[in-house]
């Protein structure tokens, strides 16, 4: 199969939600933004890079990178912070082209490193280590919407 990948336009917002709704319930994402408007949102900004891959005109798959500035990184940071994939495609094909194209932008926009969760499955793991990626320790992190409602009471 040839898979077309680009950048992703507003009117696949809606496609790339409904493909990856299951993923971003599972994250416990409970922001001010739901996902479909935030994407929207993204589609625009030079802080993130969408991309989609099609077979013809259905959505095989897509993807985010976001980027923030770091100084201990000597540069930007990009984070691949949603990578899905309609499991009636080839899923490692589609997954594989979508990280290449995440790299590519990442490298054109200055990064100097790019981080991603690491999966709790194997099969996934072993995706993103073909890649080039390695484990590293995880981050800290800090809910700031749970801040704000407590610190509000």
């Amino acid at each position: 199969m040839e898979y077309l990948v680009r950048a992703a336009r507003i009117t696949d917002v809606d496609r790339l939600v409904a493909l990856s709704r299951e993923s971003l319930h599972l994250s416990g994402a409970a922001g001010p933004l739901v996902a479909a408007d935030l994407l929207r949102q993204l589609v625009y900004l030079p802080q993130a890079s969408i991309v989609v891959a099609e077979e013809g005109r259905e959505l095989a798959g897509g993807a985010m990178l976001a980027l923030r500035p770091s100084v201990r990184a000597g540069g930007y940071v990009g984070t691949v912070d949603l990578l899905m994939v309609d499991p009636r495609h080839d899923v490692d094909r589609v997954a594989e082209i979508l990280i290449e194209e995440l790299l590519r932008s990442a490298r054109n926009k200055g990064c100097t490193v790019v981080e991603a969760a690491r999966p709790d499955d194997a099969t996934e793991l072993d995706l993103w280590l073909r890649q080039g990626f390695a484990e590293a320790s995880p981050l800290l992190e800090r809910p700031l919407l749970a801040a704000r409602v407590a610190a509000g009471r």
